[in-house]
């Protein structure tokens, strides 16, 4: 479903700030793959996504989406193929328009508009359907503003809009980080039925190796723009943290310092 080929990022390029972020990056994805993301800080585990997502441009490469090269393709096109969610809430809604009507944008995406009524009959009923799956009690509320939403809330909902078309794609980077313990774990609870449910193809990056060992059936670890291990199947659900920690420190040559990592 993706692939990726010697696919590489400087910033700032030429100056005193001169970075390389991601070398030469190879990595393939099956159709219906869950791959979780590890790694340190710096690590280039957002920048391998915003590369995939068409955020920025790559230095060399090329990134095949289900069999159609996508490499030079701008973001907004990319987005007819790709959901994406971020670690603040606040990104991925309209905020001063109605749970509905940000449904309906997200069912939308990649069709041609009209002048046509804004959601119909049917489309209505189908969105207290699937807002009602989420289990907050939304489903009452289709018309209430999404800036009067809580984080959680909001982060669902922003879930629930990058899956309503069963994107080729779905990128998480770091959704939960932001919300308390009891909600992240709604919310990646319900990525975690979504995802398996509709056999989507998904990349999570997160700072927790509990969830990254507990989550999906691919597991990545990268250090410092590389991938260090990628571990799959029967090996990834035996896996412990100590185990991770000590593949970190024979690939990198150096002791894991995270703390946010650790304790989650």
């Amino acid at each position: 479903m993706l692939k990726l080929e010697k696919v590489s990022k400087t910033f700032n390029l030429g100056t005193v700030n001169e970075k390389k972020v991601l070398h030469e990056i190879d990595l393939e994805l099956n159709a219906g793959d869950f791959v979780t993301i590890i790694g340190g800080n710096g690590a280039g585990k957002s920048t391998l996504l915003n590369m995939i997502s068409g955020l920025y441009p790559m230095d060399c490469g090329v990134i095949t989406l289900d069999g159609e090269d996508i490499s030079l393709q701008p973001e907004h096109q990319r987005a007819k193929k790709i959901g994406r969610l971020f670690q603040d809430p606040m990104l991925g809604t309209a905020s001063q328009m109605q749970i509905l009507e940000n449904l309906a944008l997200a069912k939308r995406r990649g069709r041609r508009r009209g002048l046509s009524w804004g959601v119909t009959k049917e489309e209505r009923e189908e969105y207290y359907e699937v807002v009602k799956s989420l289990g907050l009690g939304l489903e009452d509320r289709l018309t209430t503003k999404v800036g009067l939403l809580s984080g959680g809330q909001r982060q669902a909902l922003t879930l629930l809009m990058a899956t309503l078309q069963k994107p080729k794609l779905l990128l998480l980077d770091e959704h939960t980080a932001a919300l308390d313990p009891a909600t992240s774990a709604k919310v990646l609870s319900l990525t975690n039925k979504l995802v398996t449910e509709q056999n989507l193809t998904a990349m999570m990056v997160t700072h927790n190796m509990k969830d990254a060992i507990d989550i999906g059936n691919r597991l990545i670890m990268m250090y410092d723009g590389h991938i260090i291990y990628d571990v799959k199947g029967e090996e990834k659900k035996n896996l412990q943290v100590s185990d991770l920690l000590k593949k970190f420190e024979e690939a990198s040559g150096e002791e894991f310092v995270n703390d946010r990592m650790l304790l989650g």
